[in-house]
């Protein structure tokens, strides 16, 4: 058993009433569009942004109504843009499963999104608490500036460690860390506590999205995403980067050109991934995170010593060694 898995087990009777909520709040009167949600919960992703949710209610206080409508209203406004994203990159496949956009059409694909955004957040109202509102609310332009930085950066072939970094943080981190304060906010934690955990979830949604690039330098079944799917749209992750900025590397020059073409071809990215390879990126890669890690767990000593600060820290162990 996973750590995830174990974590999962422990707060189950939760992570029960969060699904629940789901579909209750996704319910409507439309036909077609209960259809369409029924078959998409079907298949569940792992849920961690939730349960990062529950934990940080578990680390200061208790799981209570609304810590669930919270995690409720994060988990849906993720899903939205899982749908959204299935659209403009037009994927077919997700989790194994054909795609809202690919068994209907890209229209009823945007408006599911946009429904799914909607319940998002009724949810979140329901708490009453209006720093759980601001932080949901705030969410779609932080996380949409983040995915326009990762566009310019492409188009204009920005090639440093602290535009790569700024995106990630706003694409993937901000996420994590509205969810860690959503649970503090639920049960009246401290401006101070929830500050730092907001720290840790950080680093935490750092590491998972260098994790995420990864992925994409090697051929993985149980990815469904083909390898160099990131060069094919331009963008150039940590472990390319990081060596395309050693100007000591052989063929350094040569590579640098190359990663800068409009479009590349299958042989053009299979020879950047393997510069990247050869040279050190995927180690490099794995270096930050221990390095992002270290930092996240020196921030922990300041929390609650408890359960779910062990679940933390465990959490961060998964998404580093995750394997999907």
């Amino acid at each position: 058993m996973s750590a995830l898995e174990s974590i999962q087990k422990s707060i189950a009777p939760e992570l029960k009433v969060l699904n629940e909520t789901i579909v209750e709040s996704l319910a409507t009167s439309n036909e077609l569009m209960n259809q369409i949600v029924e078959t998409y919960l079907k298949t569940k992703g792992k849920q961690i942004r939730p349960i990062l949710v529950m934990l940080s209610a578990k680390m200061f206080g208790e799981i209570n109504k609304d810590v669930i409508s919270a995690a409720a209203a994060v988990e849906m406004l993720h899903n939205a843009s899982l749908i959204h994203d299935d659209v403009v990159d037009d994927t077919k496949e997700r989790r194994k499963n054909p795609t809202i956009n690919s068994i209907w059409d890209n229209h009823i694909a945007v408006l599911v999104g946009d429904y799914f955004v909607s319940a998002s957040l009724s949810q979140a109202i329901s708490t009453g608490d209006v720093r759980i509102i601001k932080s949901l609310s705030e969410l779609g332009s932080i996380l949409s500036l983040g995915e326009i930085d990762q566009i310019y950066n492409a188009q204009t072939h920005i090639l440093n460690e602290e535009a790569y970094f700024n995106v990630i943080k706003a694409k993937t981190a901000s996420l994590f860390m509205s969810c860690v304060a959503m649970g503090g906010y639920a049960v009246k934690a401290s401006d101070e506590d929830i500050a730092r955990l907001r720290q840790f979830a950080e680093l935490l949604g750092m590491c998972f999205q260098i994790r995420d690039d990864i992925f994409d330098y090697f051929e993985d079944e149980k990815i469904g995403k083909p390898t160099g799917n990131d060069l094919r749209e331009g963008k150039i992750t940590l472990p390319l980067l990081s060596v395309l900025l050693r100007e000591d590397l052989p063929g350094h020059k040569k590579m640098l050109e190359l990663s800068r073409k409009e479009q590349l071809s299958t042989e053009e990215i299979a020879t950047l991934i393997e510069y990247a390879k050869a040279n050190g990126g995927i180690d490099y890669a794995y270096e930050t995170m221990a390095r992002l890690r270290t930092q996240a767990i020196a921030i922990m000593d300041h929390l609650p010593n408890n359960d779910a600060r062990q679940s933390f820290i465990d959490i961060f162990d998964y998404i580093i060694h995750r394997d999907i």
